[in-house]
């Protein structure tokens, strides 16, 4: 069973997630939250797999309330995913860079919304469907400059190919076929690069791959 905190000083938005996540045979909802403050101390209390995380909240904004929640080592295993109610939100990348798992659009399809649960649940990044590749770069490009590549002298060659892949958006799957190599295989190497740069999911190895100047924007075809 998928366990979730819903995070969202609306009561309606609240309302509406709790409505659609517990009709899920997977998925329950374990609490609501109103403000960050109170985010933070229910995860703590309730330890769910993950947090829908509304960007704008009283008390403690849900960039705040991510760091708090993913700088605790004792809630590594919880995932946050920002909800926001416009996709070029100029918190978007500072929201993953502060260790969300992703973000989604508050109207969001349903089915989008309850797939997106189940993949940071899994360990995959998540962007809603209009955000796309370049929006990441945009994003990277509005960060600070990209320091020398640094901190992957551990990484093999490959791995750091597969990193820069990971970088510019590819899957699993898409990574698998610019390499040829299998699904597997490539997912392997993704996890091992994480593992070796400490990196909580994939969407803080694309945050790592732009500020380490492996990738920088511009290089998406």
């Amino acid at each position: 069973m998928i366990r979730v905190l819903l995070a969202d000083d609306q009561l309606l938005v609240r309302a509406g997630f709790r409505a659609l996540l517990d009709a899920q045979p997977d998925i329950e909802v374990a609490g609501e939250a109103a403000d960050g403050e109170e985010a933070v101390r229910l995860v703590r209390e309730l330890r769910p797999d993950t947090v829908l995380m509304d960007i704008r909240m009283p008390r403690l904004d849900g960039l705040a309330a991510t760091r708090a929640i993913t700088g605790d080592f004792e809630l590594s295993g919880v995932k946050v995913v920002m909800l926001t109610t416009f996709e070029l939100d100029e918190y978007v990348f500072e929201a993953i860079r502060s260790g969300a798992s992703g973000f989604l659009v508050k109207d969001t399809e349903p089915e989008e919304l309850l797939r997106a649960v189940r993949a940071v649940v899994g360990g995959d990044a998540l962007l809603s469907p209009g955000v796309t590749r370049r929006l990441i770069a945009e994003f990277a490009a509005r960060s600070k400059e990209p320091a020398a590549a640094s901190g992957l002298s551990e990484l093999t060659e490959r791995e750091r190919e597969v990193m820069a892949l990971v970088g510019i958006g590819l899957s699993n799957e898409e990574i698998a076929r610019r390499l040829v190599v299998s699904p597997l295989t490539a997912k392997t190497h993704v996890s091992r690069t994480m593992v070796k740069l400490g990196a909580r999911d994939r969407a803080q190895l694309v945050v790592l791959a732009y500020e380490s100047g492996l990738v920088r924007p511009g290089w998406l075809g």
